[in-house]
């Protein structure tokens, strides 16, 4: 049983070349039942925005705080 959640930046952050701003939001769903995206190291949330945006999510040192997240199942 997978989950979907809507995941959304809290503020712009620029760091190592990168820009991440609030309205980069995504739609990720999860290859398991769980109650957070980023409960496998984020890979479903990063694949998601190398894909769409062409953001490196390690390059720019992101963490689960800087992002909320929503479930929408």
């Amino acid at each position: 049983m997978s989950r979907i959640f809507r995941v959304t930046p809290k503020r712009i952050k620029r760091s190592n070349g990168t820009v991440l701003t609030p309205d980069m939001s995504i739609t990720v769903t999860t290859k398991q039942n769980t109650s957070t995206p980023f409960y496998n190291g984020a890979i479903e949330v990063k694949e998601a925005y190398m894909r769409l945006f062409l953001f490196d999510y390690k390059k720019a040192c992101c963490s689960s705080a800087d992002f909320e997240f929503c479930k929408l199942d």
